[in-house]
């Protein structure tokens, strides 16, 4: 079997399991989000790679009066970092990775109060791996947005509209980093976020208030399936574009807004030394190879798949776009258009 053969079989269970525990400081260093000055947000140095670093560095939300408040302390990035070293492990399926022939106000204003932890128990959590029902759509899948991305503290609930009922929780974490996601609409006291759960352009609105740190991504990532072409901006500015292989006839890569959520170094290298999720799931392939079906960029061993539809809805990208992509922050924008 030839190299190339052997990578597809490889990749084609796509079952990417991390363990952090056997090696804290390659589960730390994998995590590459560092934010980016726009709008006078605070931001962590681009070359701050750390889940430490990032924790240590990022700002909590700027209150009205426009004072920046101080970072948290270093017992809390130590502590975050320890959180990390206890996910035992992270299972994610990257769904392209086949072979070629593949305070309390009513629900008219502002935030509700949070609803009890009782109740929320029982929620289904906004991860990769869930389909929450009764959750609104992304009302415009190809706008712009200004790149403000939040991370809850602490659970939050989500909800289908301002002031509704808790339908789901947001949790802390995704697939052993933090969670971040992005805004793409306020109304008084609540936020619109992007979800990374099925259906695809799931959406949630969760309050405004405490327990949210908040940040912005000066990136945005657009792939544009046509011309099999990523581009990734910074700035409104091109920072890179590269040919890559997209979704195949019969499996798709889903379009809309969709961003980034994770970054997964897997032991096995090949075909990909890193695998960086986002929040889409395939549409023709429920589940892949054991996992969510989730879309994902990653490598590939053999530059003759670039500017082909031959994946199972990932999106393979040569070796320097996908270091590029890799230092881009969590929760920023990821555009893909036909």
């Amino acid at each position: 079997m030839d190299g190339t053969e052997k990578a597809q079989r490889e990749e084609a269970s796509c079952v990417t399991r991390t363990d952090f525990i056997g090696d804290l400081t390659r589960a730390a260093s994998f995590l590459t989000v560092g934010l980016f000055p726009a709008g006078g947000l605070p931001a962590l140095h681009p070359n701050s790679r750390s889940l430490g670093a990032f924790v240590s560095n990022i700002f909590k939300r700027t209150p009205p009066g426009g004072e920046t408040p101080a970072p948290p302390s270093a017992g809390a990035s130590r502590r975050a970092v320890a959180a990390t070293a206890a996910v035992a492990s992270v299972v994610l399926l990257a769904a392209g990775c086949g072979g070629d022939d593949e305070g309390k106000r009513s629900p008219q204003g502002g935030a509700a109060a949070p609803a009890a932890p009782a109740a929320t128990a029982k929620l289904p959590q906004a991860t990769t791996y869930t389909d929450i029902k009764g959750i609104p759509q992304d009302p415009a899948p190809f706008a712009d947005s200004d790149g403000t991305v939040v991370h809850p503290t602490a659970a939050v609930s989500v909800s289908a509209s301002p002031g509704g009922p808790p339908v789901a929780t947001l949790p802390v974490t995704q697939l052993g980093g933090p969670t971040w996601v992005p805004v793409v609409e306020t109304k008084a006291g609540w936020l619109r976020v992007l979800l990374p759960s099925r259906p695809n352009r799931a959406t949630g609105w969760i309050p405004s208030g405490g327990g949210l740190q908040t940040a912005r991504s000066s990136h945005v990532v657009k792939v544009d399936l046509s011309a099999r072409r990523l581009t990734l901006l910074d700035a409104g500015r091109t920072a890179g574009t590269w040919s890559v292989a997209v979704g195949a006839a019969k499996t798709p890569t889903p379009t809309g807004r969709t961003f980034m959520l994770a970054s997964l170094a897997p032991a096995k290298k090949t075909p990909s030394p890193l695998i960086l999720p986002v929040g889409a799931h395939s549409a023709t392939l429920d589940t892949f190879g054991g996992g969510p079906g989730t879309v994902a960029f990653h490598g590939w061993p053999t530059s003759s798949v670039f500017g082909r539809a031959v994946t199972h809805g990932c999106v393979r990208v040569p070796p320097d776009a996908l270091k590029r992509l890799s230092r881009v922050p969590l929760g920023t924008p990821v555009l893909i258009t036909d």
